[in-house]
């Protein structure tokens, strides 16, 4: 994922987790408003509960890794706010991918 489509900003995570427009799945808690740009951003937390800095950010890798193969960043109509629940640790990847495909999808409709 390019860095142009990332939100970093903690000022920029607070605006769409307030509007509290929102949906979820086993491995996904998902944040989302109209996007602000002309291309959609997406931000990614993980908790601490799910381990140490090296495991947190491995999984931010994995979480970035499945939305370059399923998001088109130009046309996606929303900014998004990932946060990555307990069980994603215990789901396989192909099973987090299709949460994440699944949740993408119910955004859209």
């Amino acid at each position: 994922m390019k860095k142009p489509y990332r939100i970093k900003k903690n000022e920029e995570f607070g605006k769409i987790i307030a509007l509290k427009q929102t949906m979820k799945s086993p491995s996904f808690f998902m944040h989302y408003n109209k996007r602000a740009e002309e291309h959609c951003r997406v931000g990614i937390s993980v908790t601490k509960k799910l381990g140490n800095a090296v495991e947190r950010n491995r999984i931010k890798r994995q979480v970035r890794a499945m939305l370059d193969e399923v998001l088109d960043f130009e046309n996606f109509p929303y900014d998004l706010i990932f946060i990555v629940r307990k069980s994603y640790k215990e789901r396989s990847f192909s099973r987090n991918k299709n949460d994440l495909e699944t949740l993408l999808k119910k955004a859209i409709i």
